[in-house]
Parts: C-alpha cells; structure tokens; sequence
C-alpha cells in the first residue's frame, strides 16, 4: 500500500476522445453552480474494488458525462480510501492532458450509510472518514450517494446490445419502474421510480429483509445457516460471503469436508463441475435470487424490467441460464402472468457506478460540503 501511482494488471486507463458519454432523460446540470464544467472525481466504493473516474460534463450536451480517466483498485491493497484517492489524483498529475487539472469535487457511491463523519459499512476493508478525505485531499465538495443507487441512476443509459437477457419478456412497460439489483460482497437493490421532470432512485436494504426458502432443501440449509443466530437475511446467503455459506452448510449437510475457502473458488469449481457441492451451492444461489427478485418486483411493481448487476453473476453466467432462476421467478401464483411481462437483463457493473454517482451529482448537488446518502 502506498501513495505512489500504481500500474497493476487491473488498471483501465480512457482517453477522453475514446470515453463513455452515458446520459438519461432528465439529466441536468444547474447553471448557478460554479465553474459547472469543471472535473470532478466519481468513486464507486465496493467491499472487494473501488471504482475512480475523472467525470466531466459532456460537451455533447447537458444530459450526458464523460469519463476522462478510469482506474479500478482491489480495496485490500489500499489503507483507506483516502490514500486509494491520493494514488488516483498523483495519475492525474502525471498524465500530461490532465495534469493541468485541480480536482475540488466528488461524489462517492458507497453501500451503507453516513453517520456523523463516517460511511457505516461492513463490507469495507477500512473505514470511511469524510472530513480525512476532505482534509487531505483539498476536497471542498464531497457528497455521498448509495452505491446501487447510482447504478440505478446509470442503468436507464445501458443499450439493448450491452445488457444479456436472463428472463425475456415483451417490451418493458414504459413509465413504470425498474429495479436494479445484484449480489456482490453484499446484495444491493434500487428502484428507478418514473417522475418528472426526471427521475428518482429508491435506495433500498432489500437484502438484509428475512431469508425465504423454497423447498424441502432450503428449509435445511435455512436450519444450518440459523445455527447461532436469530435471523438470516437475503445477504447471507445472496452474495459472495453468502454463496460460501451456502457451500459449507450443503457440505454438512452432505456430510462432506469443505475444502474451497472463497466465492470465487466455489464459483470456478461449479463451472468445472468437478465438486457436487459447489455445483449445487451455485445453483441453490440462482434459485433463492430467482424467488427473491420475483417478489421485489411485485414489492414495488417493477414492470419497467429488471437489471441484475454486482460481480458475481457475469462470472457464473452459464449456470445462471440453466439453472432455476427464471422458474422460481415466475413461481408466484396467481401473479405469474404479471411476472411474464417483465424482462430480467443482466449488466456489466464496470463503470455503471462511477457514471451513476456522476449522473446523481450533477442532478442533486447542493450548495452544502456534504450531501448525505439519499
């Protein structure tokens, strides 16, 4: 860990000529703010990586950013996000097209919450000290957004060829709304809510509301994983700690040794189908997310689709088509019918978050220091 700038393998570095213009209706920009084309630093703040962008105003017009440059760090290697920040600026300053650059703004996308000078998340390797990130880094404006908030606020901008479709279903229902979630380190979940003369996000905490099992099966690992506990959330199980629970407790069940001691181990076994457990804690996995996304559609009537994100899906994807997902999504009685008109798409996370907090920042940005999490 350091302050130097880093060139790992999982460094992304954009040109501006060659970037991203993302942009959603409604998407606007406040002429009073000073200096309102100026580049500012979006962060989308995960517990395994952080995404940084420089985000500037597009100039092709005010319903679009840009993203400049981009760089995504794995969190374990930093020793805060203060220092991770310092390492992205110290880039800009030896780029020769943006070292001219001062960067006083920015926006991050973090889960959990802001209490008094802190982000409250568990997930995070290190905590999150605003007035450290201010003081240090010369920020005069920091505001702080969920993280799949911000998703959210990017996944209107996703075109028809970057998105797979899980579930297909007629064209979505304009005007409706549209959720947006996934599984990752934890188990985030929006809600784009239709308005005018733009949108609203809903950020939510679907993910800690109680674990539902489906089957005989799940009511057993349910038993194992309540073992010590008084409550087992949707995480728990629908994230990449949770797919690790759900592999020690199927082990036990079973009577087997669990030998695999991470998500991804668990998740590269199962694609090889070299491990009985692993194969079915995957598609345990897909199940449960199946049955829960049915229900948060019918929750907040999203018949405007729904987009999966987070990182582990796109890395289990051929298990994801063939396991039970779309069956027990429809699985909701007499509301199978509704559940057949709404479209189930899956999307790269990449830089949805940096360009999402971006999109929010230029909506929502106040006069004050720090606008809380919304």
């Amino acid at each position: 860990m350091g302050h130097a700038v880093n060139r790992r393998a999982d460094t992304q570095v954009t040109a501006e000529a060659a970037a991203p213009v993302a942009s959603r209706a409604g998407c606007t920009v406040d002429a009073s703010m000073s200096d309102p084309a100026a580049p500012f630093i979006a962060a989308d703040v995960g517990g395994t990586h952080a995404r940084v962008g420089l985000v500037v105003r597009s100039r092709d017009g005010d319903r679009a950013v840009r993203v400049l440059h981009y760089h995504r760090y794995r969190c374990t290697e930093w020793a805060s996000l203060t220092v991770l920040l310092r390492d992205f600026i110290a880039e800009l300053a030896a780029m020769p097209a943006l070292a001219s650059v001062v960067v006083n703004r920015c926006v991050v996308a973090c889960a959990g919450y802001v209490l008094d000078d802190c982000i409250v998340n568990g997930n995070l390797p290190w905590p999150v000290s605003i007035r450290d990130i201010r003081a240090r880094l010369g920020i005069t404006q920091l505001a702080v957004i969920n993280d799949f908030a911000a998703v959210a606020h990017a996944a209107p901008c996703v075109g028809a060829t970057a998105a797979r479709s899980i579930v297909d279903a007629p064209a979505p229902e304009t005007g409706s709304p549209v959720l947006v979630m996934g599984p990752g380190t934890g188990l985030g979940s929006a809600v784009v809510l239709p308005g005018v003369p733009r949108v609203r996000v809903l950020a939510t905490e679907a993910g800690q509301v109680a674990l539902a099992p489906g089957n005989e099966r799940e009511i057993a690992i349910l038993r194992v994983l309540l073992r010590g506990r008084t409550y087992v959330s949707c995480e728990h199980a629908l994230s990449g700690p949770g797919l690790l629970n759900l592999y020690r407790a199927i082990a036990e069940l079973d009577g087997r040794t669990a030998t695999l001691t991470t998500p991804a181990a668990v998740s590269r076994a199962a694609l090889a189908g070299d491990e009985a457990c692993a194969l079915e804690a995957v598609q345990v996995f897909c199940g449960l997310l199946g049955s829960f996304v049915g229900d948060l559609v019918l929750l907040y009537g999203a018949r405007g689709g729904v987009f999966l994100a987070g990182g582990i899906l796109p890395q289990i994807l051929p298990l994801l088509l063939t396991s039970t997902f779309a069956e027990r999504y429809f699985n909701k009685g007499v509301m199978r019918p509704y559940l057949q008109q709404v479209p189930v798409r899956l999307i790269e996370h990449g830089q949805l978050g940096v360009i999402g907090a971006a999109l929010w920042y230029l909506d929502e940005r106040s006069e004050d220091d720090m606008t809380p999490m919304q």
